[in-house]
């Protein structure tokens, strides 16, 4: 799946994934909470990634069609 996303959400993911890593093994709530709020940031910009991608491709052909008249 990750091959197919481009590369800014992917290094998302990947931040995302670390902050959960680092969430599992901290040593104070606090912290916990704070790398667990990091990776929900990482992924919130990850989905606002996607959704700007799946939008350009959604108008790309609406676009060259205006083009084209």
């Amino acid at each position: 799946m990750l091959q197919n996303l481009s590369k800014d959400i992917r290094e998302c993911y990947l931040h995302a994934k670390e902050c959960k890593r680092f969430a599992e093994t901290a040593r104070t709530p606090s912290a916990k909470g704070v790398y667990l709020a990091m990776e929900r940031r990482w992924l919130s910009l990850a989905h606002s990634y996607e959704f700007t991608e799946r939008l350009s491709n959604f108008t790309v052909p609406f676009s060259k069609r205006e083009h084209q008249k």
